[in-house]
């Protein structure tokens, strides 16, 4: 089979993919909501929260804080929060994306495939485009959804060099978790398998990659142990994009003698500390860089890795692969 004829084959099983996902109007309300009702709890519940634990700081500082300076302090929490969000949605949504190729093992849709002339190869990746293609588009629509908070909170601070970190920043997250969950799901045989590791997923990889508290709350043995996660760099690299320049107008606005804030280093390095983008891993300092170094590494390991497995994603499953086979004999 010739390159051109591959090439036919796997645009038009990527386009069935994508039919597949987008025909079910409940799948794809599910996997658009999901992240803005997190959004929703946090403006609801979370936000002020985040609000009063810098409120603390100031007290403790003895800083009068008049309007100007708390604008600048919800647009630093109100970033952070919103780029853990988007490094936690990510992962959830490529994950659901991947009910397409275990459905079709479920129900032996892909025996079609299997006794067509259809290169093994091909076929896994056209699932793989197909999830990163839905999960990109719906992280980009959830990114513009952020930009539209922070704008009509008047929080926008963000530059034309700001926003294409971000872009960048959401391709290689959206890149990495593609590969790490499409290698988790491939040993999944059963929709309702899938059913119960999206339960788990979206619960706890908030949590574990730092997105909704900072890093150094969580014990050292657990911060060590997801700093192996790829979203953990994911979400440091996204909380750098969102961050840098809300929190250097801060900066420039308590470091200002003209604003009278006598403490203003010390206000820094604590909110540096709650705030910052750097991590801690095994007592050396990950910076923004080589996280995007470790991402990269991340993505040739889970390519590896589904290259290797790869028979798992278009296997038939049960006995009716065994009468199959033997027919086909």
């Amino acid at each position: 089979m010739n390159k051109s004829c591959n090439l036919n084959i796997f645009l038009n099983l990527t386009k069935r993919h994508l039919i597949v996902f987008f025909r079910s109007k409940i799948t794809v309300l599910y996997t658009l909501i999901v992240p803005v009702i997190v959004l929703i709890i946090y403006i609801l519940f979370l936000r002020e929260l985040e609000i009063s634990s810098v409120r603390t700081i100031l007290q403790d500082l003895e800083i009068h804080a008049n309007d100007s300076l708390y604008k600048l302090i919800e647009g630093v929490v109100d970033s952070r929060m919103l780029s853990g969000i988007c490094a936690v949605t990510s992962v959830t949504v490529s994950i659901q994306t991947n009910y397409i190729f275990v459905r079709d093992k479920d129900r032996g849709i892909n025996r079609d495939f299997i006794s067509s002339p259809v290169n093994g190869p091909v076929l896994i990746a056209s699932y793989f485009i197909a999830n990163f293609i839905i999960t990109f588009l719906i992280n980009f629509i959830f990114v513009l959804v952020c930009f539209a908070y922070l704008g009509i909170n008047g929080e926008f601070a963000l530059g034309l060099g700001d926003i294409l970190t971000i872009l960048a920043v959401l391709i290689f997250s959206v890149v990495s978790a593609t590969l790490m969950t499409t290698f988790i799901c491939s040993f999944m045989n059963k929709e309702s398998s899938l059913t119960s590791i999206i339960a788990i997923f979206s619960t706890a990889i908030g949590f574990l990659i730092g997105a909704y508290m900072p890093m150094s709350m969580l014990p050292s043995f657990v911060q060590n142990i997801c700093m192996f996660l790829p979203p953990t760099h994911a979400c440091g690299l996204f909380r750098y994009a969102f961050l840098l320049q809300p929190f250097d107008n801060l900066k420039d606005y308590v470091l200002d003698p003209a604003n009278g804030i006598k403490v203003g280093q010390d206000l820094v390095s604590a909110l540096e500390n709650n705030f910052g983008f750097n991590y801690n891993f095994f007592n050396l300092t990950i910076t923004p860089t080589y996280m995007a170094l470790i991402i990269i590494v991340f993505i040739v390991i889970f390519a590896i890795l589904n290259i290797i497995v790869g028979n798992n994603i278009t296997k038939v499953n049960g006995s009716k692969l065994k009468k199959f086979v033997r027919k086909k004999h």
